[in-house]
């Protein structure tokens, strides 16, 4: 009898060890292409690079795809157990606990190739007028530039046909999601777009868990250490290679 309990004890403990290692992770992200979208194959190139580090660990999450406010309230509040595909601040950090970064974000400016003149650094753009995102966080300090207008817009494509009415002087925005939109929707205008010659900062974007889910630690854990793997058997690559050889790029 003793034997059968100890037995029975111990079939107990080792499926609370499988469930706890393999929790039922239920993550968030918003509508950006080409990083995350239904619409895409393998619903964006974000998506794509989660759901592979995350087949070389022992955890299979859900992913959701929602606007920006769902998916960062939804966070906050333990509706879903964090988000996939997110940027780092020190506000979000109290609440969520954050990966390595598994892809970088390439901020360029664009102009049109037919007006003259370029910009040497950040301040140049006083006086300008510059297509944004209205739910956009940048990193810039677009205040410090003395009488730079910002013409917002929800989406990138707009600020793209602002640029070509004569709208506004200047579009900021991702160099991906600049590439892919302009050779979707805009390809037989593609050469009159110009990318200027400014560094802007890179965003980078992570996988971010609720510290208040249990195994946040350890899945955030698992998640780094098959992200180096990937990286090292180059599957990482290909797959970054692929998105990016799809939609082109800037000149």
């Amino acid at each position: 009898m003793t034997t059968r309990i100890l037995l029975f004890v111990a079939g107990l403990v080792l499926a609370s060890s499988a469930t706890w290692a393999d929790p039922n992770i239920k993550l968030m992200a918003n509508t950006s292409p080409p990083y995350a979208d239904a619409k895409l194959p393998e619903q964006g190139l974000a998506l794509e690079l989660v759901r592979h580090v995350f087949s070389r660990t022992s955890h299979s999450p859900e992913i959701t795809i929602e606007n920006w406010s769902r998916a960062i309230e939804g966070a906050e509040l333990g509706v879903y157990d964090g988000l996939a595909s997110v940027w780092y601040t020190d506000e979000r950090n109290q609440n969520l606990h954050f990966s390595e970064p598994y892809i970088s974000s390439k901020l360029i400016i664009v102009k049109l190739r037919a007006r003259r003149g370029g910009l040497r650094n950040l301040q140049d753009l006083a006086g300008r007028r510059l297509g944004v995102r209205s739910d956009y966080a940048y990193g810039i300090d677009f205040e410090s530039i003395p009488n730079l207008t910002l013409v917002k817009e929800n989406h990138l494509i707009q600020n793209l046909l602002n640029l070509l009415n004569g709208s506004v002087d200047l579009v900021i925005g991702d160099q991906r999601t600049m590439a892919m939109q302009i050779n979707e929707y805009l390809g037989d205008q593609r050469s009159k777009f110009e990318v200027v010659s400014l560094e802007l900062p890179q965003r980078e974007r992570h996988v971010a868990l609720h510290r208040d889910f249990a195994a946040h630690k350890e899945v955030i854990a698992d998640f780094n250490k098959a992200l180096a793997g990937a990286r090292s058997d180059g599957s990482y690559d290909a797959i970054i290679n692929k998105w990016d050889e799809r939609y082109g790029g800037i000149k």
